[in-house]
């Protein structure tokens, strides 16, 4: 006789496929399109194993170490340096995938209530929460088989079946590891932004606890998740042994999550909420001041990932050119003809990842709004002497406060620790104007979840699509060697690659502009259109 705590678990996994129908397989496409294109790309762009050799000799350096981690460079194969420059960055992804999708249904479906629903019904108390790691765990294990699989049908000679199969694991094993993470804190924390938040916390700890154990101490990334991804060496070393601790971490995870969510209540967590204060102060009875108070603890969490992110980065800038000295082949190739410092070449690539990061905090923020209008909550201040213009601007004003934040942040962290290990650090001007030339870029992003909160509400996840895009092709495009147009179609592409290229206004006047009218024409769309009910 079945468990009855775990009655109708079956049952409960369909209804997440069937809820989940659109959203796993547009991830799933995503994934393996990217997985797929990028071994296919580099066949074309280095034919032979001397033009491979010489993309190894850039990638051995400090900086791209800890970007995307260690490799054999001795043997730079097709298959070698599509691990190295793509897995550990996909593995990123597989695991956001699975926090956002695994915190939907366990925190947030106890949020909204439909949990209460569920367990008023004859199902297991712990029906829900396996149901759900069930599902994700399958999930996972099919992407891990289609990468696998589909990487061997490609049919490079370097790209055998061991070595894609283990790639497909790592991102499977990822994937499945973070599940487990998701789900503990779906238990210890009362919210969904808390689990997200918490979850995509550990993520970044783990991608920057790995990039400083990658640089300067190897043990150190034995600590990190995503450090376990790169200790695989798919098609070299192809170690299994990772893929297998990862699996065991989850059980205990899996383990955990289930105790932890049979002896608390629902809607209940674990990690204490502290007594509000008898009255509200006029702040917090503002739009605005209920807007920073729904989104403080995110907010935080974010400004210090983003201060130690670009610290870590900064970390290793004191290394470059000591690297570069001596080699000729990778003088002549970096050879600059204003003179400018290998560092300084590498400068404008750091900065657009950090600056892509620092993006997804003000989106956030952003699309905070729309969640509270699809929570019920948006009528509650529309009803009384609050008008949509000023809701929205509350959130707005949030959002392009925190953008500003999160990448003067991102800047002074790069800057404080490249000042410790540089013997001619750069100033903090220059630094900080790299960053913000990168802002209006920011302010674009947040103007296009306006707009879509103001005519699409529904779609707002879209934008998500647009800064991974934006990703994709500036990582990417010097890679694939993609047209110019490809690149501009992000707001991204038109910032000037300080401190190479000299600073010009017009892009960043023109995309200021731009974002102030899409702005407007989204507020125009908030005050016309019917607020969900």
């Amino acid at each position: 006789m079945a468990n009855p705590i775990y009655k109708r678990t079956g049952r409960l996994a369909r209804l997440i496929l069937r809820r989940d129908r659109i959203r796993i397989p547009l991830w799933l496409i995503g994934i393996c399109f990217f997985t797929f294109i990028v071994p296919i790309a580099f066949l074309g762009l280095y034919e032979s194993q001397q033009d491979r050799d010489v993309m190894a000799e850039t990638m051995e350096n400090p900086a791209m170490i800890a970007m995307v981690g260690p490799a054999d460079l001795s043997n730079y194969t097709i298959g070698v340096m599509t691990a190295h420059q793509m897995l550990l960055m996909t593995a990123v992804v597989v695991g956001l995938m699975s926090i956002l999708l695994v915190t939907r249904h366990t925190r947030g479906d106890e949020e909204d209530g439909r949990i209460e629903l569920i367990r008023s019904l004859p199902v297991g108390r712990l029906s829900n929460l396996n149901a759900t790691l069930v599902v994700y765990t399958i999930i996972n294990v099919l992407l891990a088989l289609i990468v696998g699989f589909g990487l061997y049908a490609l049919n490079i000679e370097s790209m055998d079946l061991e070595g894609s199969m283990l790639y497909g694991a790592a991102l499977g094993a990822t994937g499945i590891i973070f599940a487990g993470i998701t789900s503990l804190f779906a238990q210890l924390s009362e919210s969904s932004r808390g689990t997200i938040g918490y979850s995509i916390a550990v993520l970044l700890i783990a991608y920057i606890v790995r990039g400083i154990g990658d640089v300067s101490n190897e043990a150190l990334s034995w600590v990190s998740p995503l450090g376990w991804v790169t200790k695989t060496e798919a098609y070299g070393a192809n170690n299994w042994w990772p893929i297998i601790l990862m699996l065991g971490v989850s059980l205990i995870l899996f383990i955990v999550a289930n105790y932890l969510n049979a002896i608390r209540d629902l809607e209940a967590g674990f990690f204490p909420s502290k007594p509000g204060k008898k009255h509200a102060s006029a702040f917090l009875q503002s739009p605005i001041g209920l807007a920073l108070r729904l989104q403080r603890t995110g907010i935080i969490s974010w400004a210090i990932g983003m201060f130690v992110l670009g610290a870590s980065y900064g970390s290793v800038l004191g290394d470059m050119d000591s690297f570069f000295e001596g080699n000729e082949m990778m003088m002549q190739m970096f050879a600059s003809e204003d003179g400018s410092s290998f560092t300084e070449q590498f400068l404008p690539m750091l900065m657009v990842i950090m600056s892509l990061l620092a993006t997804v905090p003000p989106v956030m923020a952003m699309n905070r709004l729309n969640g509270e209008e699809k929570k019920n909550r948006v009528e509650h201040l529309l009803g009384r002497a609050v008008s949509r213009t000023k809701l929205m601007s509350s959130f707005l004003l949030i959002s392009v406060i925190n953008g500003f934040v999160m990448i003067s942040l991102t800047a002074i962290g790069l800057w404080a620790a490249s000042v410790s290990v540089m013997d001619e650090p750069f100033a903090f001007g220059t630094i900080y104007g790299m960053a913000l030339a990168y802002y209006p870029a920011i302010l674009v992003m947040v103007s296009v979840v306006v707009l879509l909160i103001g005519y699409l509400p529904r779609f707002t996840s879209l934008i998500w699509l647009y800064v991974f895009y934006s990703f994709v092709v500036l990582y990417l495009g010097g890679i694939f060697q993609l047209d110019e147009w490809v690149g501009n179609l992000s707001p991204f592409g038109h910032v000037p690659q300080l401190p190479v290229e000299d600073m010009t206004w017009m892009p960043i006047g023109i995309l200021t502009i731009i974002a102030i009218v899409i702005t407007v024409a989204g507020f125009v769309g908030y005050n016309k259109r019917d607020i969900e009910g």
